[in-house]
């Protein structure tokens, strides 16, 4: 900032305003007095002695100084006291004068401007005492031998209190004048610390005209008397004058508490003028940053703040003080106090200490500020850079984050809220081919032209790679999103010019509105928006709930399961698989089932994603794998050895200590393995994952048999399944329901032969019928699950239903006795599993 000067000249005029009519005042007076005084030698040397006394008087006097101008105080008040009873009004008013007169030649002051107005004061004072005198018919007592005291008290009073009242309000006037303060204020201040030296110096008059009325001689010991009251009443202005300045130092002080500069500078300069009664004030500093500044104030106004090569000229007695660290190594400024006066200006020791004392508090004020402005500068740029997109000065992720939620929180006031994600079509080959110097050319180049696009209240952003999005706030509708995405796409068609190449950008959109909710869900919509354009190959495409299959009620479930864990919310139920033929349960697979406290019954389905990203996975197999295995020993001691099956998580196949960690569990519930069947999802197992491998080895060294769930949905192949250690194979549900068709049931017997001829057992998931169990068993399937034996239930209803058929829940597909034409290795399987033919053999 940079304030022109102003014009001072009338703070020039104003003391002239009081200093022409004192002067015309007082040599009106003096003309009036020269005009009435007589040749008499009665008042001739009292008028004498007056002039000496005056004289003398100007040696003792107390020095005040208001800016340039020093105004003097002296016992002068007790003599003009003396003189009104000693003298007529004339020779009172005319010795006066030429006393002050003849008493500032000899000091040898040369202004004349201040010789008159203290020669016109001070003739002016004198006639208001004799004319006082004069009315309360105090008369000269030379005339009036043998005079009594109390006669002349009443007058010399009159006499003492017009010289008073006429001397302050004078002084104090131009007082005030100068200093631009209040004149009120400052009358009654003086007043009141007056009194008392005052009502010595009255007393001082009377002991005068006592020790006259006793012997002339005895007014040889007044001097030393009057002089001692003089310099009481000078310790007393002084300390008055130095708890003034004090106070005005420690309001100073309180001012530079303040970190802002400019509050710092401008208290400076103000309170400089005022404690140091200076005309003008200014500080000049040089920040560590550059930009030097210069602040200047004549008291009241700041008459210039900009750089110092601008400032005007300013003349006058000036005295320069430097602002140091205090170490004394840094030029921190330079603090400068300016009298228009003529002459020098010399300060007492105590405005020097003052001095010091003010200018030690401005240099740590100027630090602490610059330090203070520093830090600010610094946390500014932090925050920038935290909320800004290195490479194209856009809004970043975070950034975003925090617009969109500012204005989604604002509610229906900020109207809908869009969000646009614009993706690069094919922008890695720009880089690829180009480099990625040129690429960030593109980018930047992407950047201004979005940003270009925009209106007022959208924030455009870099959402990270080649991808931008732009929050379009205030919209009146929701269609009006899809148009401003087209017009920031119509911003990219034109070709973008890099050096003597000229390349044209493509771009997929995506969008979606709101008027509340959180930013998060937004761009979730916009992403699945956006994948739905790159996919589909348009341009824009805009958020329609159903092709949203995200559940995002799942993502929830992700903070309970720590909970959920702890409280033993999952349970575990087991369906048999069954023998086709006999019915016998041969195992049963654990199904896992969550029991959440809001949400009821949960499937696998609805929180195995949740499971799997929350960190909880091992923890979670662990349980289930305990339950299961539990349920096997109970089935077990009740003379059912069933084995269990148990699903296991792909990602629980990346961990090598997975094995490990089932073997723990078998060996604390003393199960043996054979007892434990292992359910994998054949895209993750058929891999080609080192670590998949070996974990799948280490379980089928442990003894445990492998599974392959959900057969011929994923991506096998006959050299992948004879490389895994399977033991099973589970032919897919969707298979079995559509069997009667061509290709479904061409999948359902190729597998089973694929297993016989791998010596694999295979498992017929989903048989919900009596004659799809007896189309499987006819075609070579030896086991199945499904509704048609039994849904998933508990483990103590599983082990009642077993109890209640004697390990069987379905009736045999032929009577005892009957011959069945089977192959021999159909039958050893049979025989390893344990299980009995479903009829002997008979001879015909």
């Amino acid at each position: 900032m940079q304030t022109r000067p102003r014009t001072d000249d009338a703070t020039n005029r104003r003391p002239w305003r009081l200093v022409g009519p004192v002067v015309v005042g007082g040599a009106g007076v003096g003309l009036w007095a020269l005009g009435h005084i007589t040749d008499h030698e009665q008042q001739f040397l009292p008028m004498l002695a007056l002039i000496l006394v005056m004289i003398g008087n100007g040696f003792v006097v107390i020095r005040v100084r208001v800016r340039s101008t020093t105004i003097e105080t002296s016992p002068t008040t007790a003599i003009i006291t003396v003189g009104a009873a000693f003298l007529p009004a004339a020779p009172l008013i005319l010795g006066t004068l030429c006393g002050k007169l003849l008493q500032m030649l000899t000091r040898r002051f040369s202004d004349p401007v201040k010789v008159s107005f203290n020669v016109a004061k001070e003739t002016l004072c004198a006639a208001a005492a004799a004319f006082a005198a004069t009315l309360t018919g105090l008369h000269p007592i030379l005339l009036q031998p043998g005079f009594a005291v109390a006669d002349v008290i009443p007058g010399m009073f009159a006499a003492f209190l017009a010289y008073t009242l006429t001397d302050e309000i004078v002084s104090q006037a131009l007082f005030a004048t100068v200093t631009d303060t209040s004149y009120r204020q400052r009358l009654v201040a003086q007043l009141n610390t007056q009194v008392v030296p005052r009502l010595g110096l009255f007393a001082v008059a009377l002991a005068t005209i006592a020790a006259y009325h006793i012997s002339e001689w005895l007014l040889l010991v007044l001097p030393p008397l009057v002089y001692a009251i003089h310099l009481a009443a000078a310790n007393q202005v002084r300390t008055r004058q130095g708890n003034e300045a004090w106070q005005r130092l420690a309001e100073a002080t309180d001012e530079f508490n303040s970190v802002d500069q400019t509050a710092v500078l401008y208290a400076a300069v103000r309170r400089a003028a005022d404690i140091f009664s200076t005309d003008e004030a200014e500080v000049e500093i040089h920040p560590p940053t550059g930009g030097d500044r210069l602040v200047r104030s004549n008291g009241t106004q700041i008459l210039f703040d900009g750089a110092p090569e601008d400032a005007p000229a300013a003349e006058g007695f000036l005295i320069p003080v430097a602002l140091e660290s205090y170490r004394g190594d840094a030029d921190l400024g330079e603090l400068r106090l300016r009298w228009r006066g003529h002459g020098p200006v010399r300060f007492t020791e105590r405005e020097q200490y003052t001095l010091r004392t003010f200018t030690a508090a401005l240099c740590t004020a100027i630090r602490n500020a610059a330090t203070f402005a520093e830090t600010q500068r610094l946390a500014d740029s932090h925050a920038r850079a935290a909320a800004q997109d290195p490479l194209t000065r856009l809004a970043n992720r975070r950034r975003l984050q925090q617009y969109g939620d500012e204005i989604l929180t604002v509610g229906s006031g900020a109207g809908v809220v869009g969000v646009v994600l614009i993706d690069l079509n094919h922008f890695k080959e720009v880089n690829d081919t180009l480099g990625h110097a040129e690429g960030d050319r593109v980018l930047v180049a992407v950047a201004e032209r979005l940003t270009a696009a925009a209106r007022p209240g959208d924030l455009v952003a870099r959402f990270g790679g080649d991808e931008f999005a732009v929050i379009l706030a205030g919209l009146s509708a929701p269609a009006l999103a899809e148009l401003r995405a087209q017009t920031m796409l119509n911003a990219l068609t034109p070709p973008i010019a890099l050096d003597d190449m000229r390349i044209s950008i493509e771009a997929s959109c995506g969008v979606a509105t709101g008027t509340g909710g959180t930013i998060g869900e937004l761009l979730r919509r916009a992403d699945v928006a956006l994948y739905q354009a790159k996919q589909e190959g348009q341009r824009i495409v805009v958020y329609a709930q159903s092709h949203d299959t995200a559940d995002v009620g799942s993502l929830t479930l992700g903070g309970d399961l720590a909970r959920a864990l702890a409280e033993r919310q999952f349970t575990v139920h087991f369906q048999p698989i069954v023998d086709l033929a006999s019915g016998r349960v041969i195992a049963a697979e654990a199904l896992t089932r969550w029991h959440h406290p809001d949400r009821g019954y949960l499937p696998p389905d609805r929180f195995l994603g949740a499971i799997e990203r929350s960190g909880q996975l091992a923890a979670f197999a662990d349980a289930v794998l305990d339950q299961a295995l539990a349920a096997a020993i109970e089935w077990g001691d009740a003379g059912y050895p069933v084995p269990v099956a148990v699903n296991v998580s792909p990602r629980s196949l990346l961990d090598p200590s997975f094995p490990e960690a089932v073997a723990r569990r078998l060996g604390a519930r003393g199960v043996p393995s054979s007892a434990l069947v292992i359910e994998l999802t054949e895209s993750v197992t058929l891999s080609k994952l080192e670590v998949v491998d070996d974990v799948l080895a280490a379980l089928h060294d442990l003894g445990i048999r492998l599974a392959l769930d959900d057969f011929g949905t994923g991506f096998s192949s006959l050299a992948t399944l004879a490389r895994v250690p399977v033991d099973e194979l589970k032919i897919d549900r969707s298979f079995v329901a559509a069997m009667e068709t061509s290709a479904p049931g061409a999948v359902v017997r190729s597998t089973i032969d694929l297993g016989r001829s791998l010596d694999l057992l295979v498992v017929a998931e989903g048989v919900e019928r009596e004659d799809q169990r007896q189309q499987l068993w006819d075609l070579g399937c030896p086991a199945g699950q499904g509704h048609l034996f039994a849904r998933a239930m508990p483990a103590d209803r599983l082990l009642a239903a077993l109890e209640r058929g004697r390990g069987h829940l379905a009736a045999p597909l032929h009577d005892t006795g009957a011959v069945i034409r089977m192959s021999r290795s159909r039958r050893a399987r049979r025989m390893s599993m344990g299980g009995e033919p479903p009829g002997r053999e008979r001879s015909t």
